[in-house]
């Protein structure tokens, strides 16, 4: 049976409107003759026009964060410490077979934008599926905020995994989650009007800080997740090693067939 591969990641860019203003990327291009004056100065005596068609290299300088981009975030990322007291594992210290695995889709895109899914909307979606969960599976979860990636109101949009969401996926051995939204969290725009309402510190972050129980990553910015199935497919994230980072650049792919 042939395999389909389907990228499920976003693109760096200059000027796509993924992030907060204060995580934006920036990108700066150099052409083939552009290059000329870093490759001549190698070369004592070569000229451009030595070279074929006068052409140097291309090549870009970049300036990011380790969150800009689809990436997947270590459990130190969230909290100092994951498992009840254990140090918090960086990204280049989480384990690689987390990183390949089955891959599970939620379906959560008919929830409003700042909704925070519970333990009870999990459980009706894989009954509605027909899934049970297994150890390692990689769940990723599908929301509006998918189909609005590059428009001004992306980052506000998708519902997000709450603190007893998230912890009933690791409760099952889940290690790895991931959503097409700019976080695994409701967006701070919707939890910060609950946070004026109550004043309950409790909601910020409130899925991400379940690794602080059980130690966990999940993958941020994903797309595509509408071409996926419920099931039957295998996620592979590995992500970029980053010494004592909290984050790695993933080119993350599902797998079909």
């Amino acid at each position: 049976m042939p395999r389909t591969i389907i990228d499920i990641s976003v693109p760096l860019a200059n000027d796509i409107p993924a992030d907060p203003p204060i995580q934006k990327p920036s990108i700066t291009y150099v052409d083939h003759r552009q290059s000329m004056g870093q490759i001549l100065p190698f070369f004592p005596g070569l000229k451009a026009e030595d070279l074929p068609d006068g052409e140097g290299w291309a090549v870009e300088q970049v300036t990011i964060s380790t969150h800009n981009g689809t990436h997947l975030d270590a459990p130190w990322h969230y909290h100092s410490t994951m498992n009840r007291g254990e140090r918090a594992i960086t990204i280049d210290e989480v384990p690689l077979d987390w990183c390949f695995q089955p891959g599970v889709k939620l379906d959560f895109r008919h929830f409003a934008d700042g909704y925070v899914a519970t333990a009870a909307d999990v459980e009706a979606e894989l009954k509605r599926i027909g899934h049970e969960l297994k150890p390692l599976e990689i769940v990723v979860v599908n929301t509006s905020a998918g189909a609005k990636f590059g428009r001004p109101d992306y980052v506000a949009s998708g519902c997000g995994m709450g603190h007893e969401a998230t912890m009933y996926l690791l409760e099952r051995g889940v290690r790895v989650t991931g959503t097409d939204g700019w976080s695994w969290d409701a967006p701070f725009v919707h939890t910060a009007k609950k946070y004026a309402e109550t004043g309950d510190a409790s909601l910020i972050w409130e899925g991400h800080k379940a690794g602080r129980h059980i130690g966990y990553c999940h993958i941020e910015k994903l797309h595509n997740l509408e071409q996926l199935p419920p099931d039957g497919f295998m996620v592979s994230c590995f992500p970029v090693k980053i010494e004592r980072a909290s984050a790695g650049w993933t080119r993350a792919v599902a797998i079909i067939g």
